[in-house]
């Protein structure tokens, strides 16, 4: 009989290895693949193109201008700086966007007038922002800043009043009846439940700040700024040279692959887990 217990309680080896779900492999394998296929799919249409490389140039022929920009380290300098401009910015526009949404979130007023303003100031495109920069701080770092925040500022404000919003009443309520005080319920509490909401303003914030920069140092070129991503791409413009225009093009769009995987990801797959949840298409097995 207890042959027979032990017998139908024993995990299948075969079947748990088949149900054991290898997420973060595939959240590595799976974008690595499409991109491999969409690169051979993109250099067959180049070569049976009937324009000249130069005019559709395929991914071998932008290859071809990486050696001699990291020869010269135009690449690595500019991506460098853009970087830093964007993690520092970002981090800033942080500083400032909490406090902010955690104001509007308590003060009833206040968001009825503001809000409708940091929706609007959302969807305003980030270069419209650019020519009045330069007028007041000339082509300087502040420029850069300036349109960097006003891009991602109202993305993050907006992802943190909705985290808050849907948190229930009854959290409220309890923490009254516990003794907690404003402060230790908006840090115990609060937050902490409005974390999901909180994530996706980030995620949200970073790619306006990231859209936000290199449309600023699109346009913004010269005077004491640093060369960045966005004044490389401005090069191959004035040369005509498309395929470093491409190059900088996909360089734009690994870094923001590479944050998406690297920082963002693990900390939503880590939310959704601490709350019992999974992405949609996901099996927790």
């Amino acid at each position: 009989m207890s042959s027979l217990t032990e017998s139908r309680t024993r995990v299948n080896p075969v079947r748990a290895i088949k149900l054991r779900p290898n997420n973060r492999l595939d959240s590595w394998v799976a974008p690595l693949l499409t991109v491999v296929v969409l690169l051979n799919l993109w250099q067959i249409i180049s070569w049976a193109s009937p324009l000249r490389e130069d005019l559709f140039p395929g991914p071998l022929a932008v290859a071809a201008k990486l050696p001699q920009l990291l020869a010269d380290g135009s690449l690595v300098s500019a991506v460098g700086n853009s970087l830093f401009r964007a993690v520092s910015g970002f981090a800033i526009a942080v500083v400032i966007s909490t406090p902010l949404a955690l104001l509007l979130a308590h003060q009833p007023l206040l968001r009825k007038g503001v809000g409708p303003l940091v929706s609007a100031m959302q969807v305003l495109p980030s270069i419209a922002w650019v020519p009045a920069a330069i007028i007041l701080f000339g082509l300087s770092d502040a420029t850069i800043y300036t349109v960097l925040l006003l891009g991602a500022i109202p993305s993050i404000i907006n992802g943190l009043l909705s985290g808050i919003d849907m948190i229930p009443a009854q959290y409220k309520s309890l923490s009254k009846v516990l003794g907690a005080s404003k402060w230790e319920h908006v840090l115990h509490i609060e937050l902490p439940a409005a974390m999901p909401g909180y994530v996706a303003g980030l995620r949200q914030g970073w790619a306006f700040a990231w859209r936000s920069l290199m449309a600023a140092e699109l346009i913004a070129v010269g005077g004491s700024l640093a060369l960045g991503v966005g004044s490389l791409l401005q090069r191959g413009r004035d040369l005509a040279d498309l395929p470093l225009v491409m190059l900088v093009i996909l360089t734009i769009l690994l870094v923001g692959v590479l944050i998406e995987l690297v920082f963002f990801a693990p900390i939503e797959r880590k939310l959704l887990r601490d709350r019992g949840m999974s992405r949609t298409g996901e099996n927790n097995g």
